[in-house]
């Protein structure tokens, strides 16, 4: 048996219970439709695009990776998972 500990509280998992909650999370760019027009079809984007491949290429592998997808797994015990259940998303006061 593998050994598992709640990442919200620190206790040992499957000792007291025999249930743990497995949180997923998953953030990822959405991307919309775009409204097009005669004037977007008629534009030259050569140095629009020459532009932004001048910009990624300074910027870290890791934050562009992560502007476009990133995931996350925790585990919970039956009480932090109840916690979780009311505030996923916890609102800062």
């Amino acid at each position: 048996m593998a050994d598992f500990c709640c990442d919200m509280c620190g206790k040992p998992l499957l000792v007291d219970s025999d249930v743990r909650y497995v949180v997923k999370i998953e953030v990822f760019a959405a991307y919309d439709p775009m409204e097009l027009t005669a004037d977007d079809l008629g534009r030259d984007y050569m140095e629009e695009i020459r532009e932004l491949a001048r910009e990624l290429s300074k910027a870290e592998p890791q934050e562009l990776e992560d502007q476009v997808y990133k995931s996350f797994l925790f585990d919970l015990c039956p009480e932090c998972q109840k916690k979780y259940l009311k505030a996923p998303l916890p609102r800062s006061t």
